[in-house]
């Protein structure tokens, strides 16, 4: 096997994109107020998601609700963060079950490809984000489901971390298949929790709420084909889930110096513009 599994993440910005904090966080604001005033409705059952722009979202659906722009709607929180903002925000809140059926759901995204609309989720281990799956089933259970990102995450092409979910039993062994299907293409990174984790485990490595570990393969170049890679992750034995995106997705809503542009899949619309 290469030696391509190793501790942490390297210091470089493969993959990650410097946030222009001031300028993005202004127009995510708007975008995700846009995004509720267009989508969200009285009697919805909504799935909440994590992160600047949706943490926005749920505060401006509790304003709606307290002003009487809205009524009755639910919300069903992707991560206790987002559980606790909309608690926090007033909006009523239910759990999600297998057979959950949502009207509409929103989260952020770390990158969204242009056209396909495929995305990728989980590179940020920031409180709240606990689950990589519960916030794919919701979005699967959604009769749309809209990401919120800043037009410097909507890119021409999919590249850096894909996060993987491992078992923790033999997960060096899964490790090592997955380098071997990636050859030459990617490394294979075992995500710690703090400070550094070791080739073979160390002391601190991240553990999910469901008891997965989490590998983060970095591609160093471009994702010909997302649908192939998620294929071949998902054909690997030791593999509960990873952090692509494909097939659950209506629109975008991307935040940028001209407004919030909402674009949708070249398979369902072409484009559609909010100033």
């Amino acid at each position: 096997m290469a030696a391509h599994i190793v501790a942490s993440l390297p210091s470089i910005g493969v993959g990650f994109r410097t946030p222009r904090l001031a300028f993005a966080t202004c127009k995510l604001e708007d975008a995700a107020k846009q995004m509720v005033d267009l989508f969200v409705k009285d009697g919805m059952y909504l799935g909440l998601g994590s992160g600047p722009a949706s943490s926005t979202a749920i505060s401006y659906v509790g304003e709606k609700l307290r002003t009487g722009a809205l009524r009755d709607v639910v919300g069903v929180p992707m991560s206790s963060l987002s559980a606790a903002e909309a608690a926090q925000a007033g909006l009523p809140l239910c759990t999600f079950e297998d057979d959950t059926k949502l009207d509409f759901a929103f989260n952020d995204a770390d990158l969204v490809q242009e056209g396909t609309l495929f995305s990728i989720i989980g590179r940020k281990n920031a409180k709240g984000r606990e689950s990589i799956l519960k916030e794919k089933a919701i979005a699967k259970a959604a009769n749309q489901f809209v990401f919120i990102v800043d037009e410097s995450n909507f890119t021409q092409d999919l590249i850096g971390v894909v996060p993987v979910l491992i078992k923790q039993e033999d997960w060096l062994e899964t490790a090592e298949e997955i380098d071997d299907l990636f050859l030459g293409d990617a490394e294979v990174w075992r995500r710690p929790s703090v400070g550094e984790a070791g080739p073979m485990g160390g002391d601190f490595p991240l553990v999910t709420k469901e008891g997965h570990f989490v590998l983060d393969v970095l591609f160093t170049s471009v994702i010909t084909d997302p649908e192939e890679v998620a294929a071949s992750l998902e054909a690997v034995g030791g593999v509960t889930g990873h952090g692509l995106v494909l097939d659950s997705v209506y629109g975008s809503a991307v935040a940028g110096k001209d407004g919030m542009k909402l674009r949708t899949s070249l398979f369902k619309s072409a484009f559609t513009s909010m100033e």
